[in-house]
């Protein structure tokens, strides 16, 4: 059998195991004591029950007073009613304690995102560890999500055996009468002995087995995995309406077949796990299995013969076999379960290489300075930039200055380096050479969230969520409603705020409310626009958010939205050039280089010039 993952060393999986559980208990901690509690009950409350009722029926058989069979009866019923109800209330103590665990624990992730290097957050290197991450857990059920439910399965396989091995020692020391004849072998420290081996052996031998087969889904868990995303893709692409009319018109239905009906899938009759089972998986499965029932034969004899010899009486059988059935069950579970662990362990190491990736940005301690005049001055001093695992700069010594109140417009063509500018003019990035100066100190020195909120930007690839339209605004569930309101009047939205059913409290989509409403690509423009201005930042940033819009459209609104910033700094970056001719500067991106600045009267009158090429070969879609 080919192996694509191999698995862990004893050793890294137990680390990593205890790893994950220390995690999830510093995250919630009572949902693991409720957890652990009802594991503790459960595994030793069967004994009470298994005990009582060996005395109930050796008293029987016994011929025992009335009385005492009246009180073992009634202490059956109490205990077993007693021990029933305290079950269940810890039960529904541990149901409503870990009813958002699965969801904390994967809040480790969420966290991590939220809080790494921006750097890491936008390498794709990072998104395919997540991604990987995700196949685990969605499609093969592995990862940290099982860690808890192993703890609790290790720990009740413990305690079985604690509680299964302190009623089944009796059965090793009571010896047969030495007037029971040919039972009294039974009593050879060698016949025990060999009893014991053969006992042991096979119930360790059964899990082995299990656990051998367990693990070629681990072992194979890539090959699953990209079978999983087949099935997810093709399986559900004719409920997908954004492709419906693709589907039709190329016969793409053509390509789910491929995959859907190919008998050598993976999982189809003649795929590899189908091969697999007609071969070692499935031996391994039926040896694992006949074993269990070995081990039960062997249990019945041993006890039998000796209660036949008379070494207990009938009472007695039922403990003993009652308790050590459950005591080779612990022991098959604990084996089990610690192969289990190994495996799952290997879906762990992803997990942690992820929350392991370090956070390098420096962060910086100075106060951004509050001045009453508003006089700041951003400077890029010789700043070039490669984004990381690539040899190639997105930005080659790129220098200028400019100040609070100006208009700045950042044009070219589509790779020219744009939007690389502005991730570091708010310190997304940090430069690879040359350095970004705000009122002459390297914006590096500044506290990093103070930094960055001198900056409101729209970028491209901008979000709005399934919300109420107020909070998408604000960027908060709290905020001033009024200024809500001001902002999207501002931003053109007004008119269709008015038509809104619940106004501000109105939810965008469909995805949390039914009474949702959908936006088209133009209004939600406008309120990413809005959510700009409520920010009231020094700095305000619109990197191509008019896209959606045609350009007279784009020009109005640049148009107000100059009006709007009044005294702060706008920095507009647009393919569309007529849309930025109000501007104070125009910095012309080429290939990573600032080719050309000036205004836009002063850069047409260069006729060899970029900013001359472009202008006129967009000259018929804003000429007037």
């Amino acid at each position: 059998m080919k192996t694509d993952q191999p698995l862990l060393s004893w050793k890294e999986a137990m680390r990593l195991n205890r790893r994950a559980f220390l995690l999830i208990c510093q995250k919630d901690q009572k949902a693991v004591i409720s957890r652990m509690v009802s594991v503790v009950w459960n595994a030793l409350t069967p004994y009470v029950g298994i005990y009582l009722s060996a005395q109930l029926l050796s008293a029987l058989t016994e011929g025992a007073a009335a009385d005492t069979v009246t009180r073992l009866v009634l202490l059956n019923l109490v205990s077993a009613a007693v021990l029933s109800l305290a079950g269940a209330f810890l039960n529904k103590w541990k149901q409503t304690e870990s009813a958002c665990q699965y969801y904390k624990v994967m809040q480790f992730l969420s966290d991590k995102v939220m809080t790494m290097d921006y750097a890491d957050a936008d390498c794709s290197s990072t998104w395919a560890l997540y991604d990987n991450i995700e196949q685990n857990r969605w499609c093969l059920g592995m990862g940290m999500g099982n860690t808890c439910s192993h703890v609790e399965k290790l720990l009740s396989a413990i305690l079985t055996f604690s509680g299964g091995a302190a009623l089944t020692i009796s059965l090793f020391t009571s010896p047969v009468p030495d007037s029971a004849g040919r039972y009294t072998l039974l009593n050879s420290p060698l016949f025990l002995l060999v009893m014991a081996v053969v006992m042991i052996a096979v119930t360790c031998l059964s899990p082995v087995l299990s656990n051998k087969a367990g693990s070629y889904a681990a072992r194979m868990a890539n090959v699953r995995k990209e079978a999983n995303r087949l099935v997810s893709f093709f399986g559900v692409l004719g409920f997908e309406n954004a492709m419906a009319a693709d589907i039709r018109i190329y016969r793409q239905d053509r390509m789910c077949d491929r995959v859907m009906n190919d008998k050598t899938f993976l999982y189809s009759s003649k795929g590899l796990f189908a091969r697999l089972s007609r071969g070692s998986l499935g031996l391994y499965q039926a040896a694992s299995a006949a074993l269990s029932v070995v081990f039960t034969g062997v249990v019945y004899l041993f006890v039998c013969l000796k209660a036949l010899g008379g070494a207990f009486g009938i009472g007695a059988v039922t403990q003993y076999v009652a308790s050590i059935t459950r005591l080779s069950g612990s022991i098959g579970g604990l084996i089990r379960i610690l192969g289990d662990m190994r495996n799952n362990a290997s879906f762990l190491k992803p997990t942690f290489e992820f929350l392991d990736i370090p956070n390098r940005m420096y962060q910086g301690s100075l106060t951004v300075e509050k001045r009453i005049d508003r006089d700041y001055e951003i400077e890029f001093r010789n700043v070039s930039f490669r984004y990381p695992g690539s040899d190639t700069y997105a930005l080659k010594n790129v220098s200028m200055k400019f100040k609070i109140g100006q208009r700045l417009a950042v044009v070219g063509m589509n790779g020219s380096g744009k939007t690389t500018f502005i991730k570091l003019l708010c310190r997304l990035y940090d430069p690879t050479e040359g350095e970004i100066l705000l009122n002459g100190i390297d914006i590096k020195k500044y506290d990093y969230q103070e930094y960055m909120s001198v900056f409101s930007v729209v970028f491209q690839d901008y979000s709005l969520f399934a919300y109420p339209l107020g909070q998408n605004v604000a960027g908060s569930v709290t905020y001033d409603r009024s200024q809500a309101e001001r902002c999207l009047e501002d931003a053109g939205f007004g008119q269709r705020l008015a038509e809104l059913p619940e106004g501000l409290d109105t939810y965008l989509h469909k995805d949390i409310s039914d009474d949702g409403v959908d936006i088209s690509g133009g209004e939600s423009q406008k309120i990413a626009l809005a959510r700009t201005l409520y920010r009231n930042a020094l700095f305000i940033v619109l990197d191509e958010p008019t896209a959606a819009l045609d350009p007279a459209a784009e020009f109005e609104v640049y148009t107000r939205f100059d009006d709007i910033v009044e005294d702060k700094t706008a920095v507009y970056i647009s393919h569309r050039l007529a849309s930025c001719r109000f501007c104070d500067v125009i910095a012309v991106f080429d290939h990573g280089q600032i080719v050309q600045q000036g205004t836009h009267e002063k850069l047409l009158e260069d006729s060899r010039g970029k900013y001359h090429a472009l202008w006129y070969a967009q000259a018929q879609y804003y000429d007037r």
